[in-house]
């Protein structure tokens, strides 16, 4: 274990405490860190959207991507990493996997939420009218769904080895 996943881990269990009662452990670790990430990615959607791309259309000489598309293909590579992260070291370290097969799951998981999240964006944004921060909240409430069912019953499993029933 790293000086950095002992620190969180340090971190989490103080704040644990007051939630002992009514969270098991990593449904508490999934929710902390997955805030966390979570708020990370909106704050980078954030500066990105409306500092980087300067909420300008981003013309690519093939393709043309609007500003709030662009924002989320820019910051996914980020979060996906600092997610995957914290979901193998800090939340479901039982997982017996292999850890290649967890990225790949993982990543089999995210490609469901890039499809969830583009549609949901542009649902938001160009069909509802909704300023483009906002839709990226509300999609990233629907897709914090679905990704945890996801690796908690997919990526993250544990392994039931048939001859320890």
């Amino acid at each position: 274990m790293t000086f950095l996943s002992k620190t969180i881990l340090s971190l989490l269990d103080w704040f644990y405490k007051p939630f002992s009662n009514y969270l098991p452990r990593q449904t508490f670790n999934y929710a902390a860190c997955g805030g966390a990430n979570t708020v990370f990615d909106i704050l980078l959607y954030f500066i990105t959207y409306n500092y980087i791309l300067d909420k300008h259309i981003v013309h690519t000489g093939i393709v043309a991507i609007s500003p709030h598309i662009a924002a989320f293909l820019f910051v996914f590579p980020i979060t996906f990493t600092t997610g995957f992260l914290l979901s193998k070291y800090i939340t479901f370290t039982e997982s017996n996997l292999r850890g290649r097969v967890q990225l790949f799951r993982y990543g089999l998981t995210v490609v469901g939420s890039i499809l969830l999240n583009y549609i949901l964006l542009k649902l938001f944004v160009e069909v509802a009218g909704l300023y483009p921060t906002l839709s990226k909240i509300l999609t990233t409430i629907i897709v914090v769904g679905y990704s945890y069912v996801c690796q908690k019953y997919f990526t993250f499993k544990i392994k039931i080895h048939p001859h320890e029933s």
